[in-house]
């Protein structure tokens, strides 16, 4: 379920493969207008259907003059639509309407200070004439288009920027998506309101009364079964389905046995007949049953499949106990989307509930209402339908579980060893007050075993990795610098107190280029 929101405003991204995307149409929302991401590929008569007040095209990893580039139709410039290009999109941009672009002679990469050369434009309204932008790039705009007019340099880049005003284009070379260009924000904000002309029409609000409409008209007087793991992006979808349908939704929980420690009882606490919510609520208890499918294997893809598949398969037999089911509801989200390849973007990791899906599912259609929305985006949903802000703010957590928070083979020994040293930290990170600090925080498991020395004996045991991360929305992360104090007391009590393990590590690798969980 992905139905555009009846707005009059609307921001359309082409992806030429950039894993920035995503987060270039999050940007856009945070200033209140609708946007939607679409391949490369498409048509100039969709794109007139769709009417949007503006095109951003995304950055990707190839050569506009390259043999693999991947590009548009040079008639995407004559539709009276403002457009931004953003790196590739830029240079995209510059080819195509007759400028030129070759291999830099130095390559830039990483935060530069960037100079705006023309202060009038209306992208750099209010933008200091130096600021630090992040640059990815190989090649360069080495000659302007007929009508262009360069707006930012660099020392290594001349244009650093172009725009024709009077046809609406603009392009920066630099990404203004990420956090760690200074003004991006206020860049887009600038095409969105000053170049677009929108107004801001995109409300959360708006948005939770439309989706339970359109549930409610969609799924009528059918069933639906939703798969809750008491995570936040379950959570909202389980909320949302209940105040659509209310009885005809049966939430069914499945305990894959690959949880925080204590968590199946948390979440049945909460959704089960002495919980908050008036829902039909089935905890099934499935642990060896996961346990035999993940028997020696250790590939992550083939471990996210398995636990996929066996997720719907438990949906399935679930359903058919309580008889006719035509809906599945999972709680899919936009990040989820991207990392499971949209359009030209690289498949980083499946998730279960997007690219891990078996061909064959015994529903009559899965609905995912949250799949336009970022993570804050669900948690300003979740706290618009009313859920507690204990639950809203709850610490991600992904479908496969510690099934990837396990590098290697699963086993129940090792789910024992990652629950009990994840919820220390978890604890000291509470006790320390930083929580509302990190984006994220975990403990999982390695697969290296290394020598220690306890008391007077040997050990051979296990090192566990700690990871927290700072991010608003997912798709880049920084490693937390977190307190010496706070990481030495964890890693004592891990040690001392968890059987199996005599060595802790820190993750300090940011996403990109690793992601956030391990595997």
């Amino acid at each position: 379920m992905m139905n555009r929101p009846e707005t009059s405003e609307m921001i359309l991204v082409l992806d030429f493969g950039g894993q920035y995307n995503q987060l270039i149409a999050r940007r856009v929302r945070e200033n209140h207008v609708y946007c939607e991401v679409h391949p490369h590929t498409l048509s100039i008569d969709r794109i007139r259907e769709l009417a949007p007040r503006g095109i951003i095209l995304t950055g990707g990893p190839n050569s506009v003059y390259g043999a693999e580039a991947i590009t548009a139709p040079k008639e995407l410039f004559a539709l009276g639509i403002p457009i931004l290009g953003i790196c590739y999109g830029a240079q995209l941009m510059a080819h195509l309407c007759g400028g030129r672009v070759e291999t830099a002679p130095t390559s830039e990469y990483g935060r530069t200070e960037v100079d705006i050369t023309d202060k009038a434009s209306r992208l750099f309204d209010g933008i200091p004439s130096k600021n630090i932008c992040w640059m990815s790039h190989t090649d360069y705009i080495s000659e302007l288009p007929a009508g262009f007019h360069t707006t930012a340099s660099t020392p290594v880049c001349p244009i650093a920027a172009m725009e024709n005003p009077s046809q609406g284009l603009y392009a920066v070379q630099f990404h203004p998506e990420v956090m760690h260009t200074e003004h991006g924000t206020e860049i887009l904000r600038n095409f969105v309101y000053h170049v677009c002309k929108c107004t801001g029409t995109w409300r959360m609000d708006s948005f939770v009364q439309k989706t339970i409409e359109e549930l409610r008209a969609k799924i009528g007087t059918g069933r639906a079964l939703c798969a809750l793991s008491g995570g936040v992006d379950s959570s909202v979808a389980a909320v949302l389905l209940s105040k659509a349908i209310g009885s005809q939704l049966t939430c069914v929980f499945v305990d894959h046995g690959l949880l925080r420690k204590n968590e199946g009882d948390e979440v049945e606490a909460v959704f089960g007949t002495s919980g908050t919510y008036d829902v039909n609520f089935i905890r099934i208890n499935a642990r060896d049953r996961f346990y035999a499918k993940l028997k020696g294997v250790t590939e992550p893809e083939a471990k996210r499949k398995i636990i996929g598949e066996e997720f719907i398969r438990v949906f399935e037999e679930a359903a058919h106990e309580i008889g006719a089911v035509d809906f599945l509801v999972q709680g899919t989200i936009y990040p989820d989307v991207i990392e499971s390849g949209l359009g030209k973007s690289a498949v980083i990791k499946s998730h279960h509930n997007v690219g891990g899906l078996p061909d064959h599912v015994d529903f009559k259609e899965i609905v995912e209402p949250l799949r336009l929305l970022f993570k804050d985006e669900v948690r300003a949903a979740g706290r618009e339908l009313g859920i507690p802000d204990h639950l809203v703010d709850r610490q991600p957590f992904p479908g496969p579980g510690l099934g990837i928070r396990i590098i290697g083979e699963v086993t129940a020994e090792k789910v024992q060893i990652v629950q009990d040293a994840d919820a220390i930290y978890r604890e000291e990170i509470v006790k320390a007050g930083i929580q509302k600090k990190l984006g994220q925080y975990f403990a999982a498991l390695t697969n290296m075993r290394s020598v220690g020395v306890m008391g007077d004996g040997r050990t051979y045991d296990y090192a566990v990795v700690l990871r927290a991360v700072e991010t608003s929305d997912f798709m880049t992360a920084e490693a937390a610098q977190l307190p010496w104090e706070i990481l030495s007391k964890v890693t004592t009590r891990i040690v001392n107190e968890v059987h199996g393990v005599n060595r802790v590590l820190y993750d300090c690798t940011g996403k990109p280029p690793a992601t956030i969980e391990l595997e």
